[in-house]
């Protein structure tokens, strides 16, 4: 009697777990459906000082629907003042999920000059040479070369994306600095700094623009071990 009873037992809990397990699996087999949506025009976008900026557009579908209309921009281009603005695109799913895209505007001094302010790819030939170890970029990065007066440019990273982008640190990680252009095409460093570690260059060498093939290049000492030899082709 008492295995009966058991057995019996032993069917209704099975019957009770199996009957949740169906119910929880049916609660969870929502189909969330993700704003998919890019940008036209470019991401990084050279913009003269005093000419108007004009909306590139941007495409937002959700499950197969135009939703560009419910896409929020925050951020501003200020076209009267030289610097750096982020247009970020956002749009959210009815599930609260976030889809964001960032567009980068870079206002700079439109005085003429044999150097065009642009973004610049880095060859992958470029290398560091750590104590005499030689480890090649293997790879192109980009970043941004801009006139803010008249001979003197900004730059977004004179390692070259090498921690930034290379390693994944981000952009605190970048060596943003600036650099004077001479008559001869020889550059004069001015500045650059590493935010994410509070420090900067120990030298800069051999810094020259080819205004025939529009390349630069330059040789950056940092962390009193290593040399970033760096070239930049448009």
């Amino acid at each position: 009697m008492m295995k009966k009873i058991l057995y019996s037992l032993s069917l209704c809990l099975a019957f009770v777990f199996v009957s949740c397990e169906e119910e929880t699996t049916q609660d969870t087999s929502k189909v969330t459906h993700f704003v998919e949506f890019d940008l036209e025009g470019d991401a990084i976008t050279m913009l003269a000082k005093g000419t108007s900026f004009q909306e590139p557009g941007y495409n937002a579908i959700l499950n197969g629907q135009d939703v560009a209309s419910d896409v929020k921009i925050t951020g501003n281009v200020n076209t009267g003042e030289i610097g750096i603005y982020d247009l970020t695109y956002s749009a959210i799913n009815e599930d609260g999920f976030a889809k964001a895209l960032t567009r980068t505007v870079y206002v700079y001094d439109p005085t003429p000059s044999v150097l065009e302010s642009a973004c610049y790819t880095v060859s992958k030939d470029s290398y560091r040479n750590l104590n005499g170890t030689i480890v090649p970029f293997g790879r192109d990065y980009s970043i941004v070369i801009y006139q803010i007066e008249p001979g003197i440019f900004a730059v977004t990273d004179f390692l070259g994306g090498w921690y930034d982008q290379r390693a994944g640190y981000g952009s605190d990680y970048a060596m943003v600095g600036e650099f004077q252009l001479n008559d001869d095409n020889t550059l004069e460093i001015l500045s650059g700094d590493v935010e994410g570690w509070e420090d900067s260059y120990d030298s800069f060498e051999n810094g020259t623009y080819d205004p025939v093939s529009g390349s630069l290049s330059w040789e950056v000492g940092y962390a009193s071990s290593m040399v970033f030899y760096i070239t930049l082709n448009k």
